[in-house]
Formats: structure tokens, sequence, C-alpha cells
């Protein structure tokens, strides 16, 4: 008897602590343990698997803080205001589920209200392949792809703000084997916030036209892949592109920028709305590194087909490079063909001497005859110097000094702004009845504190 009650107890400990080791998540669904490992991986928080599951968590986090001032312009011109701006309050959390998938929300709270940046689903248990769905940003430009924390300058070039495509909802296929880097995007409409979400569905209540498809191809050549010091990116991509229902006005095309700068919220350079059937982009890249050196060149070009089958060009250039002074060296991450953060070359940081200069022009067929066949949305070029103080890994102070040269039609959508001045000295909006010297023609300094956490 004694020994059938010991068992019996014996047994009962044995199935309260089994009992007690298993766990069940909020939805009543019994669930597997995996310890973690919490560290800071170069100043950011992961949590990772004890074990060989894969599993890791981590916070990607950003704050820029920005102030401008602009001087030099035309007495005649409207005023620029100089200012301050936090250029962005970036929130983003990461994780790999495993050793094939994952997952990322990306958000920005930089204008006091929430903008959906990233929400990546990734796959990459295919050798050399990744598949990822959600909204992101489309494989086409080298500097719409480079992350903000490591442009060379506080702003992309003009082309790039005008032409360039950014996020998108869609689907992506991505090749990589030995320097060769190949890539496809199938993309939707924007979704950015409830602006771009509620033209999609106002479109669906009213005529209902597809929601509008992309199809952009990618190829890069990276010699010097494997190596350490050096390397090269050889690079080309083309876009076709039909209306998206997330634009304001459906089947309207519209290509603005502001002169590489997020204060001063003037575009000069705006072609305004005008209705177009589909376009093509296309971009060829050449950069590279050595040392502490990197260079980029590119061209980017736009053929927008109008209702009734003409076309219109648009198109645009920047050459730029950095060097850093005190023995840091360039890094490049060959898997997303693209720059990273750069390795300081002393305990106390490293200084960047940058420069650039960059060209675009959105005057499409000035010499049609018709007045009502010209798109006129202005050109200009723009030189510009910066020094970047890489403090630590993840703090870093940017001083930029920028000219603008602006031509006659860079008066804003609508001929919004003064561009000139008329026979009898007074401002006007009119491009076509300036006298002299037109376009308004500026200085601009500019700095920003950044953190990435």
């Amino acid at each position: 008897m004694k020994r059938l009650f010991l068992t019996i107890a014996v047994c009962c400990m044995a199935f309260s602590a089994v009992a007690q080791e298993k766990q069940y998540n909020q939805y009543g669904v019994q669930v597997d343990i995996d310890p973690l490992v919490a560290e800071a991986q170069d100043g950011i928080l992961v949590l990772r698997s004890k074990g060989d599951s894969g599993y890791k968590i981590w916070f990607d986090n950003r704050v820029q803080t920005d102030a401008a001032v602009f001087f030099g312009a035309p007495d005649w011109a409207d005023e620029i205001s100089s200012g301050f701006s936090i250029r962005r309050a970036r929130f983003a959390l990461k994780t790999q589920i495993d050793k094939n998938w994952y997952g990322e929300v990306d958000l920005d709270m930089a204008d006091g209200e929430f903008e959906l940046k990233d929400a990546i689903i990734r796959y990459t248990g295919i050798k050399h392949l990744q598949l990822q769905v959600g909204n992101f940003k489309e494989f086409f430009s080298i500097q719409r792809n480079n992350s903000s924390r490591y442009l060379l300058f506080m702003e992309r070039p003009m082309v790039c703000s005008a032409l360039a495509p950014s996020r998108h909802l869609g689907f992506n296929a991505n090749y990589t084997n030995n320097g060769i880097w190949l890539n496809l995007g199938i993309h939707g409409q924007a979704v950015a916030g409830a602006e771009e979400r509620g033209y999609v569905e106002e479109s669906s209540k009213g005529k209902g036209p597809d929601e509008g498809l992309s199809y952009t191809l990618k190829g890069i050549w990276q010699p010097g892949w494997n190596k350490e010091g050096w390397g090269l990116h050889i690079g080309a991509a083309a876009s076709y592109r039909t209306p998206k229902t997330s634009d304001e006005t459906f089947g309207k095309a519209r290509y603005s920028t502001r002169n590489s700068t997020a204060i001063n919220r003037k575009k000069y350079i705006d072609t305004g709305d005008f209705d177009f059937h589909h376009l093509l982009l296309y971009t060829a890249e050449l950069a590279g590194y050595w040392g502490g050196f990197r260079g980029e060149a590119v061209y980017m070009g736009n053929t927008t087909f109008l209702p009734d089958k003409s076309s219109r060009n648009f198109w645009g250039w920047y050459a730029q490079g950095g060097y850093l002074l005190f023995g840091g060296t360039q890094r490049y991450d060959t898997a997303g063909a693209k720059f990273t953060r750069v390795k300081r070359g002393q305990k106390w940081g490293d200084l960047e001497l940058c420069g650039r200069v960059e060209y675009i022009n959105l005057n499409a067929d000035a010499k049609l005859a018709a007045a009502d066949q010209k798109i006129m949305g202005g050109k200009c070029m723009a030189y510009a110097l910066g020094l970047n103080y890489y403090v630590t890994d993840h703090v870093k102070v940017q001083l930029n000094w920028q000219y603008n040269d602006n031509d006659r039609f860079s008066s804003g959508k609508g001929n919004k702004f003064f561009c000139g001045v008329d026979d009898t000295g007074a401002p006007t909006r009119n491009p076509y009845y300036t006298k002299g010297k037109a376009g308004v023609d500026y200085h601009m300094v500019s700095m920003r504190f950044e953190i990435d956490f």
C-alpha cells in the first residue's frame, strides 16, 4: 500500500511539473519556449535565440533634426523662409522569425501623424533568391534605395525626388550571386497614410478603374564584390508604369521637386498635372568605393506617353563623391546594392568632405509650336559642398551648402511664384514675359543632427 501511494505521489509530481512547463498564448494555443539573449549590437538592442532557431527581434529607430537658412535670392523673388524641422522620426520593429522568414514594420512620426513606410514579409529559403511582398521601396534608384541614415548629403538629388519611384505595395524577387544582382518588382499603388488610401477607396466607389501596376527591372554588376577595400557598382534599370488610384487625380501625371531641401517648401520645379496614358522610366548608374573614397554618377530619364500617343521627355543627372579625411573606409552592401555605414578612422570619429553637381530638366518639348502642347516644369543646375562628422556609429552631424540656378520656367505649379521682371521692372509670374536674367537663384546652408538607435 505504501508503495502504491508513493507511486501515485511521484506521478502527480511529475504531471504537475510537466503542466507547469506548458505555456499558452492569449488565444489558448500551447506554445514552444525559446529562451532569448538580450544584447546591444553596436548600440542597437537585439533579442535573439540562444538556440539555432534563428529567431531575432530588434528596434531600428532614427531621429533627424534639421535647420536651414536661405540667402542671395533676387529682390523681386517670393520670400524664402529659413527655419527648423524634424525631418524624420522613425520607429521600426524588425524580426527574423527563423532562418527563412523576415518581417518588418517601419513608421514615421515627423509630421505629428503616423505614416507607413515599410511593411515587409520576406522569404530567403531559396539559395541566392530573396522574395518579398508588402509596402517597400522599388529597386530602381541607388539613391532612393539608400537609407537616409547613410546619404552623402542631407537630401537626395532633385532628379531622384522628381522621377525615381519610392514605396509602393507589391511583390519583389531578387537574385544575387558572385557580383551579379538582378531584380524584378511588380507594384501597385502607394500606401503612406489615410490620404492615399482615401483616393483609392473613392476611385473604387466611383469609376472603379484598376488600381494601377508598375513593372520594374534592374540589373547590376559588382566588380570587387568579394574584396575588402574596393568595389564597383555598374547598373541599369527600367520601369513601365500606368496610372495609380492612390494619386490625387487618377490618370494625371505631375513631376515636381524642391531644390534639395525639405525646409523651403516651395517647389519651383513643377510640371503641374497633365493627362497621361503610361510612362517609361530608365536609369544608368556608375558608383564605386576605394578606401576612404566613394563616388556616384547617375543619369535618369522619363518618357511619358499622353492619351493621344505623343510623348514628352524629362531627365536629369548628378555626380557626387565623398572622402573620409582621417583614415576611415567606405562600405558597400552587396546584397542591398547600396552604400552603408562607414568605418570611422579615429576613436573620436571621422570627417567626410563631399561634393555634388546635379541637373534636372522638366521642360518637355519647348520647340512645339502650340502652347497647350508644351509642359514646362522648369530646370535647375545645382552645386553643393558638404561636411559630415561621424561622432559615433550612431551619431552624425551634417553641414551642407548649395547654390541653386533655376531657369525662368521654374515658377511652380500654375506659375505660382515670381520668376523674373517684365519690361516695366515689375515682378512677374509669367515666364514668357521676363526681361534679363530670370529664375530664382539662391544659396542655402543647412545642418542636420542625427541619432540612430
